[in-house]
C-alpha cells in the first residue's frame, strides 16, 4: 500500500511540475483543453499544443510512475 501512494505522489509531483513549467511556455494544459471543450469555444489550439497533451505530457507521467517505482523500491528494500 505504501508503494502505491509513494508512486501516486510522484506521479502527482511530476505532473504539477510539468504543468508549471508547460504553461509558462504558453501550450496548453488539460485544463485549457478541457476548459474550451466544455464551453464550445472554436478549437485555436497549434499542432504543439496536441504533441504536448497527447503525446509528451503521457510519458511524462509515464516518467513520474518510474521515479516513484524507484524511490519506493530504495525505501521499502
Amino acid at each position: 500500500m505504501i508503494r502505491i501512494y509513494i508512486i501516486g505522489v510522484s506521479i502527482l509531483l511530476v505532473a504539477i511540475i510539468a504543468n508549471i513549467i508547460v504553461s509558462k511556455f504558453g501550450i496548453a494544459t488539460w485544463y485549457d483543453f478541457l476548459n474550451n471543450f466544455t464551453k464550445n469555444q472554436p478549437n485555436n489550439f497549434s499542432v504543439i499544443d496536441y504533441l504536448w497533451l497527447f503525446l509528451v505530457y503521457p510519458l511524462t507521467l509515464g516518467l513520474g510512475y518510474l521515479i516513484g517505482d524507484y524511490i519506493s523500491n530504495f525505501i521499502l528494500r
